[in-house]
């Protein structure tokens, strides 16, 4: 007779389980029920934690991002700028950026989803991760102080995501990752004063 699992472990058992339907299927195709097959147990058990399939797929969605959030520390600010806004191109185009694409399209139909992906999906870690970026590059002498707020970090990402709303594709070519750090970011962040 299998042991039964509870807690912690019932429910990374559920979220692995979420994660790997929306890899395979996408969010119009992840259902509590393949879900709740998939990870062994019964749809109650998913329903005690996750009220709905738009929670159980934004919180599936994090499980996926709970890799470590890129830090990068390259000793300039335009190189930090440019590993992150590549590190983001290369995951927007990798199988989790389309688990994304999916979890947006459907919210497009979802306002509850949506909500959820504002609320839950990671954004304020990458926020953080763009002041942090913009904290060393103060203490550094190599911008000033005022910068450090969250519109001017956030600028750099609203833009690489301008670009896949445009462009309608998942990867944006690296000149245009360039442009974007050496004529808009860095100025901004100069112009801070």
């Amino acid at each position: 007779m299998s042991r039964r699992r509870r807690g912690e472990e019932l429910e990374q058992a559920i979220l692995r389980a979420a994660a790997e339907e929306l890899r395979e299927s996408g969010y119009a195709g992840m259902t509590m029920d393949r879900v709740a097959a998939r990870a062994g147990t019964n749809k109650n058990a998913i329903y005690r934690r996750w009220p709905h399939r738009a929670a159980l797929g934004v919180a599936a969605y994090r499980h996926l991002s709970d890799a470590a959030m890129p830090n990068p520390d390259t000793g300039t600010l335009r190189g930090d700028a440019l590993e992150m806004l590549r590190l983001a191109n290369e995951t927007w185009s990798s199988p989790h950026g389309a688990v994304l694409r999916g979890l947006l399209a459907a919210a497009a139909d979802d306002p509850e989803l949506l909500t959820l992906m504002r609320e839950r999906t990671g954004a304020a870690t990458m926020d953080r991760a763009w002041i942090g970026m913009l904290e060393r590059a103060a203490a550094r002498g190599e911008a000033p102080a005022a910068a450090v707020r969250h519109r001017v970090a956030t600028v750099p990402m609203m833009l690489l995501r301008a670009e896949y709303a445009m462009r309608g594709v998942p990867s944006v070519p690296d000149e245009v990752l360039v442009e974007i750090v050496d004529e808009v970011f860095l100025p901004l962040v100069r112009g801070c004063d």
